[in-house]
């Protein structure tokens, strides 16, 4: 069985696994994926049944995958079925209050749903200008209207460079953070992820596998590690031995990866926090020193 945790304020009981949208709004020609095709519609809908059927109750998606394909394809999947699971979509930041309405409904229609469980800005790295631009020119308002009317049950944001999303966590209005962290990129670990503990912020984390970045490095630089370690098993597991991670978002094309990472995740008990692991050379001699006791 996956396990599940309490996701931060929303209090709200999720799986540390969560399927990604990405891949139903991306086209992979070289693993023959496509899901714009009717074929490629179909496996990605049998994919989003599998991930349910598994016990995975968080979805994360957004209107740009695909141009509203990926919500349309999980809105499809997920008839009859809407209750069972916490949905998540997004929006842009950088429009106006109207925008951001008009954006909320058109996702709505696609995901066939009166209400999305959560709505995040969808950001990458965060301006000062930018950070005004949603907390004092309407569109943070136009979020808490949207969850005052019980379209949305709670806000969040999602960001890639995790040190620009530090006055966001600061104003104390969001529920979730969606971050970048993983073995390559870990200035989370340093810059957000303790003030969001603090806030009692749910905490979900995007490209956990780095997107397959670190398995190409290695085939580059050292393909005998690759051959020696499961570099993906690894990655995910680094993620989920953070206390301060809530959920994994794995973006996932057939029910054979769903059920892969379902079993990983499933027997997976972290043995060490790596909320603790020192990142500074200075910290990396102290405790070299306490583990020789000199």
């Amino acid at each position: 069985m996956i396990p599940r945790v309490r996701f931060g304020r929303t209090g709200v009981e999720v799986t540390r696994l969560a399927l990604g949208g990405y891949p139903f709004g991306g086209v992979n020609r070289a693993r023959n994926w496509d899901p714009f095709t009717q074929r490629g519609r179909s496996q990605a809908i049998e994919t989003v049944h599998a991930a349910l059927d598994a016990g995975i109750n968080l979805i994360d998606t957004a209107p740009g995958y695909g141009d509203g394909n990926s919500e349309a394809i999980i809105g499809e999947a997920l008839a009859g079925r809407r209750e069972d699971v916490f949905v998540a979509t997004k929006v842009g930041y950088q429009g106006t209050a109207v925008d951001v309405q008009e954006s909320v409904e058109a996702s709505l229609r696609r995901l066939q749903t009166e209400y999305v469980d959560l709505l995040q800005f969808h950001g990458g790295m965060y301006t000062d200008t930018q950070v005004n631009h949603i907390l004092e020119q309407g569109l943070l308002a136009m979020l808490i209207r949207l969850r005052d009317e019980g379209r949305v049950r709670f806000i969040g944001f999602t960001v890639e460079e995790p040190w620009t999303a530090k006055p966001l966590i600061a104003s104390g209005a969001f529920d979730v953070m969606q971050v970048r962290y993983n073995l390559i990129y870990q200035a989370a670990a340093l810059h957000v992820l303790d003030e969001a503990r603090q806030a009692d912020m749910g905490v979900s984390v995007m490209r956990p596998m780095t997107s397959g970045i670190l398995q190409h490095l290695m085939r580059k630089l050292a393909p005998e590690v690759e051959d020696a370690v499961d570099l993906y098993e690894i990655s995910l597991k680094f993620v989920l031995s953070d206390s301060r991670v809530h959920v994994a978002n794995v973006g996932m094309r057939w029910p054979e990866e769903v059920e892969k990472n379902v079993a990983l995740v499933s027997s997976f008990e972290p043995e060490y926090d790596v909320a603790d692991l020192p990142r500074m050379t200075a910290h990396v001699y102290e405790r070299q020193d306490q583990a020789a006791d000199v």
